[in-house]
């Protein structure tokens, strides 16, 4: 008997693969972000998960800056306070960025840093401001019921603030991270093996080979870490979880013990560290072929001729760029022979020159994949650096604020960019830069190599990222994968205890032989006198 099935390939083998692949019907997940360019990513993602089917809850605050409060995607728990949050205005963000640049231009390199490393009262506010979010949220009695008998079935949350940490421990539910940072450093740093050694703490701009000098500065800031951590950070979250956890429980052990954390790099960019299990590393997963352009870009674009394109966006934080800044950077770009689109908030520059558009919005991704492009010019944020490589775009860097200089750092090592230090730049410096970029052949040859790193990988980064949060719904959890270590005492993390018994061992040894020798001596000497007399 002959059945027709068998006779179809291409029908048996999609049922092959329907059989073979992990089924996971719509979840219920709730999702607490940050706001900023942490919320564009983590949209990205809400989006592709609502696509598969998942119901998605959003938490907010009214003074949101990005979130919106009504989307396609998700439905939205909006939380008012009595004062709105601060974290969450531009306004803030650019005072921040004038008073970082002022102490980047007033004061040495080695001042500069330290004057950074001490000045914690934003950092403590921040904290303190997403605690009262939170703190809002638990004493909503009928809006915590409502939250409970939703029975989600994971929280994704973003720790970088970490009042989702807090939400999911009170909800009782499984945690995935989409995560880089933690409330005051780099994510790896909480969950796995990190030798100071080869292991650059952010803000050192450090690369992974490191002279005694370097290993000492990195040692520092590591110290700086864990006194922010212990006294600037976590006191605001503990008070919290002593309040409504109970004794035993603080913000560092239930960070440690999420289910999975989605990291937002991967190897092509970061330098090589340990690992660990419940670590899936999805750098790029917001990066996508390019779309057409609007009819009006696409014209300009294309009037580049030969010469081509320039790129310019500086992320959110544009609009804090001084004016006299702004000038440099225009007169430069009015020097070259290329078009350059710019992503520009402020005022116009004087010095702005015909072949440069200013624009308000730009389509990032849809501009560095387009053929014309010849360079992006960037902050240096985690997002654009993903999109200049995955399309192969080398970069002019122009590192503002947090993460940025470390970012860029990282494509300098690699022959992709090239970083100046904004608070000192000239329009020759920035002009000569520019050209350097564009006419040295081994930033675009580097920058390829890259993309083509970037893109040779088993499975999509995006497609990984949705795997292991339906994961982590089909198994209610994942602590099989999640290391246990952050439930022990730092001694017995460190082996101290197991130091202190093996020298208690050996000195009880060697007192033992002393005191056999000093006996047998003693009735030797015994013997001989005895035998004397």
């Amino acid at each position: 008997m002959e059945f027709p099935l068998w006779k179809s390939y291409p029908a048996f083998a999609f049922i092959l693969s329907l059989i073979a692949v992990p089924c996971c019907h719509g979840g219920k997940i709730l999702v607490f972000p940050l706001d900023g360019s942490h919320w564009l990513n983590m949209n990205i993602l809400i989006e592709e998960l609502h696509g598969r089917g998942h119901d998605i809850t959003v938490v907010h605050s009214k003074t949101s800056w990005y979130i919106k409060e009504k989307s396609p995607h998700y439905t939205s728990i909006t939380v008012t306070l009595p004062e709105g949050l601060s974290i969450e205005s531009e306004d803030f963000m650019a005072s921040f960025l004038r008073k970082m640049l002022e102490i980047r231009r007033g004061k040495g390199s080695l001042q500069a840093f330290m004057a950074m490393n001490t000045d914690f009262s934003d950092l403590s506010n921040v904290h303190r401001e997403e605690c009262q979010m939170v703190v809002t949220m638990f004493e909503d009695q009928q809006l915590m019921k409502k939250l409970q008998d939703v029975h989600f079935d994971l929280v994704l949350t973003d720790p970088c603030l970490a009042g989702g940490v807090l939400l999911a421990h009170y909800l009782k539910l499984p945690v995935v991270f989409n995560v880089r940072w933690l409330p005051s450093g780099e994510a790896h740093f909480a969950t796995a093996p990190s030798p100071l050694s080869y292991v650059p703490i952010t803000g050192t701009e450090l690369s992974d080979q490191m002279d005694l000098i370097q290993r000492a500065r990195n040692m520092l800031q590591y110290s700086i870490n864990l006194y922010v951590d212990k006294y600037v950070v976590s006191p605001h979250y503990d008070a919290l979880c002593a309040r409504y956890f109970g004794p035993g429980v603080d913000l560092y052990s239930l960070i440690q013990s999420a289910d999975l954390w989605l990291m937002r790099v991967n190897f092509v960019f970061e330098f090589p560290r340990p690992t660990m299990p419940n670590i899936v590393y999805i750098g790029g997963f917001q990066c996508k072929p390019a779309k057409p352009l609007p009819q009006d870009l696409e014209e300009f674009m294309e009037s580049s001729g030969e010469h081509g394109v320039v790129v310019m966006s500086l992320g959110t934080l544009v609009n804090g760029l001084p004016s006299e800044l702004t000038d440099k950077i225009a007169y430069a770009f009015s020097q070259l022979p290329q078009k350059v689109i710019w992503r520009h908030l402020g005022e116009r520059p004087s010095s702005l020159g015909n072949n440069t558009l200013l624009v308000k919005w730009l389509p990032q991704n849809d501009l560095l994949g387009h053929p014309k492009t010849r360079a992006f010019v960037t902050h240096g944020g985690t997002n654009g650096v993903y999109e200049a490589i995955y399309h192969g775009v080398p970069i002019v860097g122009l590192p503002l604020l947090f993460d940025q200089f470390d970012n860029l750092l990282r494509m300098q090592v690699r022959g992709a960019a090239k970083v100046l230090e904004v608070t000192t730049l000239g329009s020759k410096d920035f002009l000569q830069a520019l050209k350097e970029v564009l006419e040295e052949p081994s930033y675009q040859m580097n920058m390829n190599r890259l993309s083509s790193l970037q893109r040779d990988q088993p499975i999509k980064p995006m497609d990984s990222a949705l795997f292991w949060i339906e994961y982590v719904m089909r198994n209610k959890g994942a602590a099989h994968l999640r290391t246990e270590s952050y439930r022990m005492p730092w001694y017995a993390y460190y082996c101290v205890d197991v130091i202190v018994v093996l020298l208690a061992a050996v000195l009880v040894f060697m007192a033992a032989i002393i005191g056999i020798v000093r006996f047998m001596c003693c009735r030797v000497c015994k013997k001989r006198k005895i035998k004397h007399e």
